[in-house]
């Protein structure tokens, strides 16, 4: 018999159906908290798929960053890693030359001198078979000249003593007393020759104070002291002037120059130096980066021929002139894009090709002596130019991702600027790129890097600026960079002619 209790039916109904509404109400609670859960972790899915995407597209855009280099962005060589391998930097085409001497150039090679100043016979003491003595036997055939060149010991430095004197006038009796010569203010001071070598070691070779001064005396002689060569460009720039006044002349009425900018580190802020050059002429001053500081150079205000530039909008307000960017920018631009994104920036690689094709038509044409190049082959570049902005434009604007958005970004900025960018074409008195300026300032980044990393005052600085333009001027003119201190020592400081050379 079983010990379960009789329930009459009534009330077992009863209970059953309580039973169910409390497991229906249980199951109800159970499918609420399932659906949240679900929620919560559709949620957290949706939040970590975010997450990732975003962390993906940070790493995707550090690797870029990290992939830039001189050859794919405007930053300086200086910065490449020493275990990247260098890629080929170099825009030129081949010119089927071998590397090397060209027939013709003119040679370096070290030749015999005819006049010797000592001359030793290395004749034989004996027979070098029997040991006979050969003293005094005569030379046989023609003797084998071998020259030895060799640096002199530095001479002691000549002294000149400048006395003056005073002399009595027999008639009236007034006393004159003699002049010394110009420059010659103190009791002991160096000459000309001295300041031009300290110069030379410091502003041409770009050695610190100490490590030139120890230059100067091993070579010369003389024991100049570090304060002594740290003062040097100071007597140099006040002396360069005039100078400068006659390379701002010469570059306002130039009908093409080209200017940069670079930051240099001075007392412990970030500085500027701007310059402003030719083929023949260059002129550098300090300041910031902006609009201001580069009218502070007194060459780009009320300027009105072709200025080569970068992208850098403080040009921008320079509007009595015609700009022109720079190729070379441009092309690291579009390599930076289409090298790390290949299949997606098709537009960059044809852009590319576009500018290097039309530099190459440009060129030829200069070469032969044309003014322009023609009406078909201008419309060319333009029709190839736009298709390429146009592609650009519609392959990367649905896209979100960063590579894209810069893409994007870039191709508008060759849609806005075509002018500018194709000016070396329509003008070919324009050159392709700003590499003359980039030249020109490079000696800024040279000088800080041996001397610490930074300036020391901001007038050390300014004052480093015009005497590279001395000297950089002087090089492409061709006079030597020691005979142009030393003339600026002795006479006053060089200047250039108004016209250029042949």
């Amino acid at each position: 018999m079983s010990d379960t209790p009789h329930v009459p039916a009534s009330d077992e109904v009863a209970w059953l159906r309580a039973r169910v509404a409390e497991l229906e109400e249980l199951n109800a609670r159970l499918r609420e908290a399932a659906a949240a859960r679900d929620e919560l972790a559709a949620a957290q899915l949706a939040a970590r798929d975010a997450q990732i995407a975003a962390l993906a597209a940070q790493v995707e855009e550090l690797r870029r960053r990290l992939d830039k280099d001189s050859s794919t962005s405007s930053k300086p060589p200086s910065s490449d890693s020493p275990y990247k391998k260098p890629g080929d930097r170099s825009l030129r085409g081949r010119s089927g030359r071998r590397p090397g001497k060209q027939p013709g150039a003119q040679s370096s090679t070290l030749k015999q001198s005819p006049d010797p100043g000592d001359t030793v016979l290395c004749g034989p003491a004996a027979c070098g078979c029997c040991g006979h003595d050969l003293t005094g036997e005569p030379v046989l055939g023609t003797v084998q000249k071998r020259q030895v060149f060799e640096a002199s010991p530095p001479p002691p430095p000549a002294v000149t003593e400048y006395q003056v004197a005073a002399k009595q006038c027999p008639e009236c009796g007034e006393v004159s007393v003699g002049l010394a010569p110009a420059g010659v203010t103190g009791r002991v001071q160096y000459g000309p020759g001295v300041h031009a070598k300290a110069a030379l070691a410091v502003c041409a070779h770009y050695l610190p104070v100490a490590r030139a001064a120890r230059l100067v005396a091993a070579l010369t002689g003389v024991n100049v002291s570090a304060g002594f060569v740290a003062g040097i460009r100071g007597k140099a720039a006040r002396l360069l002037a005039p100078f400068m006044d006659r390379v701002r002349e010469l570059l306002h009425a130039a009908p093409v120059l080209y200017a940069d900018e670079t930051p240099a580190r001075a007392a412990g802020n970030l500085r500027y130096v701007h310059v402003a050059c030719t083929e023949f002429l260059t002129a550098m001053h300090t300041g910031d980066r902006t609009s201001q500081a580069i009218d502070a150079g007194g060459i780009l205000p009320r300027y009105a021929g072709t200025i080569v530039r970068d992208g850098y909008k403080g040009y921008e307000h320079l509007t009595g002139a015609l700009h022109a960017w720079c190729g070379a920018h441009g092309l690291r631009d579009l390599a930076g894009l289409y090298r790390f994104d290949p299949d997606g920036q098709v537009w960059a690689r044809s852009m590319a090709d576009l500018l290097i094709d039309a530099n190459a038509r440009a060129t030829a044409a200069r070469s032969a002596g044309q003014g322009s190049l023609s009406d078909a082959g201008l419309a060319h570049i333009r029709s190839w130019y736009r298709g390429a902005v146009a592609k650009g434009i519609a392959d990367n604007q649905a896209k979100r991702t960063q590579i894209a958005k810069d893409g994007l970004r870039l191709a508008r900025r060759f849609r806005d600027h075509e002018d500018m960018i194709l000016r070396f074409a329509t003008d070919l008195t324009v050159g392709f790129t700003s590499n003359q300026a980039e030249r020109d300032i490079r000696p800024v980044k040279v000088q800080q890097r041996t001397s610490g990393g930074t300036w020391r005052t901001l007038p050390g600085l300014a004052d480093f600026a015009i005497v590279r333009s001395y000297l950089s001027t002087a090089a492409k003119w061709g006079t030597d960079a020691l005979d142009a201190l030393t003339r600026l020592f002795t006479d006053g400081p060089w200047l250039p002619p108004a016209t250029a050379p042949p």
